[in-house]
C-alpha cells in the first residue's frame, strides 16, 4: 500500500528541476523522505546529522519534521551538488551544510551528540561505520537507504550491502530492524 496524503516540502519541485539538470539521480525518494521527516519530529529539539546531502531532497524531508529548536548537520563531498541543497535550504538557521569529505565530518564530530543519523553515503554507512554509530546518543536513531539494488550500484556492491545489514542487525550496541520497502532500509537504535 502505498500513501499520497501526506504532503511533501514545497522546495522539492525546485531541487528536483535542478537535479535533472545536473544528471543527479540520486535524490531521496518520497516513502524514506516521509520517514525522515516523522523520525526528525520525534526528536524535539534533537541533533541530527545526515552524511550525503545530495541536492538536498533528504535535507528537506528531516527540515520539515524538526521542531525550531532542533538542529541539522548535514554533508556533502560534491560541491556542484551540495550548492543546489545550499540556494533551496541555507536560509534555515537550524542546517549547517558541510561540503567535504564525509570521513573527514564523521571524525571532527563529538561522540554521543546526536539524535538521528541518515547514512546516504559510503562514509558512515560502508566505511567509518563504527565511528559514525559512536556519534549516536543513548536511543539514537541509525537509518541507512539503498539497500535494494539501485541503478547506481557498482559491480559486485550486493555483497557489501549484504555485510551491512549482518554487521548492523547483529551489533550488541544496536537494536535494529530491516525495512523491506522504498529503497531497502534499515533503522536501529542505540542501546541505552
Amino acid at each position: 500500500m502505498t500513501l499520497t496524503t501526506d504532503s511533501h516540502p514545497a522546495v522539492l519541485a525546485a531541487i528536483a528541476e535542478e537535479c535533472a539538470a545536473l544528471g543527479f539521480a540520486m535524490s531521496c525518494d518520497r516513502a524514506t523522505g516521509q520517514l525522515l521527516r516523522t523520525l526528525a519530529a520525534a526528536r524535539p529539539g534533537g541533533r541530527v546529522l545526515e552524511l550525503g546531502t545530495g541536492a538536498g531532497a533528504g535535507t528537506s524531508w528531516l527540515l520539515s519534521g524538526m521542531d525550531a529548536g532542533a538542529s541539522l548537520v548535514s554533508g556533502e563531498l560534491d560541491p556542484a551538488v551540495a550548492a543546489v541543497a545550499a540556494r533551496h535550504l541555507g536560509a534555515d538557521p537550524r542546517l549547517e551544510l558541510v561540503v567535504g569529505d564525509g570521513a573527514e565530518l564523521i571524525d571532527s564530530l563529538a561522540p554521543g551528540g546526536f539524535d538521528l543519523v541518515f547514512a546516504d553515503t559510503w562514509p558512515g554507512k560502508f566505511h567509518h561505520l563504527d565511528q559514525a554509530l559512536e556519534l549516536l546518543a543513548p536511543g539514537g536513531l541509525y537509518l541507512v537507504d539503498d539497500l535494494l539494488p539501485q541503478p547506481t550500484w557498482p559491480e559486485e556492491h550486493a555483497a557489501s550491502v549484504t555485510a551491512l545489514v549482518e554487521r548492523l542487525t547483529t551489533d550488541p550496541r544496536l537494536h535494529a530492524s530491516y525495512l523491506d520497502c522504498s529503497t531497502g532500509l534499515l533503522l536501529a537504535t542505540r542501546r541505552p
